[in-house]
């Protein structure tokens, strides 16, 4: 191309054949004239020397905060003192994986389901609850393989069964509300969505339009569960069959449970863990920051001198 170029067309012929400006074109001429056809390959358009770039040190401390706290590059930067612009930046220059694809505890990449596209959040608070149960292996006392390791079990360690966790989340605000069960029966969930609709009230959620749920049949086919709704005034909205996804924000309420108390530390018994719960849903609701909230936490957004 260039060679007929040079020998039969003038520059600017090529210019109008090809689309390219003026400046484009004697680039891609020096490069051929000077490297040949290898020239015309493509290239990075990083520049040599970047003065502005990050130190060193600092690119350290942001990749030490992340292996150690497994957090989101707003969180990083509010800690450090450092634009969550520049920490994500860092991240994908070094090419840290996202938080979603990381097993909470112990940071091993993990497999994910299908992620929903549509995003979605109602004008005002109680508009819309999203509510869900949450299976979770109970700790035997003295801790578990976490606290242990991997290997032989003692027979007093085996068939310790399972808590339930039910939470409910509010749409617009993300306040959130969680209760451990030893069970996912309708009454349960009866309850449970009763004393939740009382906490939301004394937040100042007084009224509660719709709640959301899977199309489990402990919500479903529930009367006790139909029942409260039909007291609350709220109408029960179901998921589409087997899209969970479609109830994201208490299936991201779940995985931050996971993340941020269930899996936070090591504990060494159910209770100690149990324990933990009321402590971390008020630090959640008063003081984590959520990126969707614009940095601020759930409170900000039902307190009006927040």
């Amino acid at each position: 191309m260039w060679t007929s170029l040079e020998k039969h067309h003038r520059l600017s012929d090529g210019v109008r054949r090809s689309g390219a400006t003026p400046a484009t074109a004697y680039k891609w001429l020096r490069r051929y004239r000077a490297e040949g056809a290898g020239g015309l390959l493509d290239r990075s358009s990083r520049p040599l020397h970047c003065p502005h770039r990050t130190d060193e040190a600092t690119e350290r401390q942001i990749l030490k905060t992340r292996r150690i706290h497994r957090r989101g590059a707003q969180w990083i930067g509010d800690e450090l003192g450092i634009a969550a612009s520049t920490v994500g930046r860092v991240l994908a220059r070094h090419q840290m994986p996202l938080l979603r694809d990381l097993d909470a505890l112990t940071g091993d990449p993990v497999r994910r389901g299908p992620i929903s596209r549509v995003r979605y959040e109602r004008a005002r608070p109680g508009e819309l609850i999203h509510i869900d149960v949450k299976k979770l292996g109970r700790i035997p006392e003295g801790g578990g393989w976490r606290a242990h390791g991997r290997g032989p079990k003692p027979v007093i360690n085996r068939a310790q069964g399972y808590d339930y966790v039910h939470s409910a989340i509010d749409d617009h605000s993300r306040l959130a509300y969680a209760e451990i069960h030893p069970d996912e029966r309708g009454e349960t969930c009866a309850a449970f969505i009763e004393r939740a609709a009382r906490f939301f009230g004394s937040m100042g959620i007084t009224r509660i339009e719709r709640v959301m749920s899977d199309n489990a049949l402990n919500y479903r086919r529930s009367s006790a569960f139909q029942d409260v709704l039909g007291e609350m005034g709220a109408r029960h909205v179901l998921i589409r069959p087997h899209c969970p996804w479609t109830n994201g924000k208490v299936e991201r309420l779940n995985r931050t449970l996971l993340r941020e108390w269930a899996y936070s530390q090591v504990f060494t018994s159910n209770a100690e863990r149990a324990a933990c719960l009321p402590e971390w849903l008020w630090h959640y609701n008063t003081r984590r920051r959520h990126s969707s909230l614009g940095g601020l936490p759930p409170i900000s957004r039902l307190s009006t001198t927040w």
